[in-house]
């Protein structure tokens, strides 16, 4: 059985992924690592503090568990990067070369880095955005996205390293807060929602993005890491797609289940970011090659999240 290594477990998507795969793999054979401290969930196995630049560090930490898999999650995200331009590529960029240099040199079994919608720019089709089209980013962050790709296929290519990846849409998760991101009032409002308070959206009412609940998001990926090798067609990153909405419409359906709750509109410079993403992706190359298919929609998630969040 693979031991597998999560840089960036904190984060929204690493928190869960953690979860499941020390679920399904048990809790040592998941070594959690991050440069904040953990939550108590975290806990159940090993956790090591870790700085995503510092190979050395992590070339210790693969020798001493005897690390078989990566999963390289820590990353500057699109709103936060726009405040530090340099310190995003730079964090986002000498990651993921360092991880990709050791799993070259040490052979290791499989690679995972996410990519995002984000890689897509104001020229790409804005409707079913196809696997292959045209990618003019316009943030820090999506232009780190879209060189990490080229460097994943490429180390692919030239040395054989398996690794693989998913351009997420919007992830809403809730067992852990967002991190600096575009469609991150997907993710506060309900909270907003579940503490009784009224809530302000930093996007226009009408601004249809693509989504996706965390549980689909973690089920995909771990999908994408356990199928074999022959059935990975595409080693840049495989779109995924499972929802489409606009602030107004997941205000409808939360209010539906809050009565009392209220939203206002006050866009501001995240509005920009999020008018040059599309409205809804096609990842008809995911669902043919390794059988993707979501099983959430907006009031299933809906639903789902204001039932089972519990407020710190």
């Amino acid at each position: 059985m693979s031991t597998i290594l999560i840089i960036g477990a904190c984060g929204q998507l690493g928190t869960e992924l953690t979860e499941s795969l020390r679920a399904r793999h048990g809790n040592d054979k998941v070594i959690a690592t991050d440069v904040s401290a953990p939550k108590e969930s975290l806990l159940s196995g090993p956790f090591e503090h870790l700085d995503a630049m510092d190979g050395k560090r992590i070339a210790e930490l693969i020798a001493k568990y005897r690390v078989d898999q990566i999963y390289h999650l820590a990353a500057v995200l699109s709103a936060k990067g726009e405040a530090d331009p340099m310190f995003a590529w730079n964090l986002n960029m000498t990651s993921l070369l360092t991880v990709l240099e050791i799993a070259k040199e040490r052979k290791l079994e499989r690679v995972y880095w996410p990519s995002s919608i984000a890689v897509f720019g104001p020229n790409s089709p804005i409707n079913h955005t196809p696997q292959n089209t045209i990618m003019n980013p316009n943030t820090v962050y999506g232009i780190s996205k879209l060189a990490g790709e080229r460097w994943c296929e490429y180390y692919f290519l030239k040395y054989g390293v398996d690794v693989r990846s998913i351009r997420y849409p919007g992830l809403i998760g809730y067992k852990a807060k967002p991190g600096g991101g575009t469609t991150d009032y997907a993710v506060d409002i309900y909270y907003k929602a579940k503490e009784g308070k009224d809530f302000n959206c930093f996007l226009r009412e009408d601004t249809l993005l693509p989504m996706m609940y965390m549980t689909d998001a973690v089920d995909g990926t771990i999908q994408l890491m356990e199928e074999e090798s022959s059935k990975i067609k595409i080693r840049s990153s495989y779109n995924l797609h499972a929802m489409s909405f606009a602030p107004k419409d997941i205000y409808e359906a939360i209010k539906s289940e809050v009565p009392g709750f209220s939203i206002s509109y006050e866009p501001d410079f995240r509005q920009k970011i999020a008018d040059s993403w599309p409205n809804s992706i096609d990842d008809s190359h995911a669902r043919a090659d390794w059988g993707w298919e979501p099983k959430y929609d907006l009031k299933r998630m809906t639903t789902e999240i204001l039932a089972s969040l519990i407020l710190d």
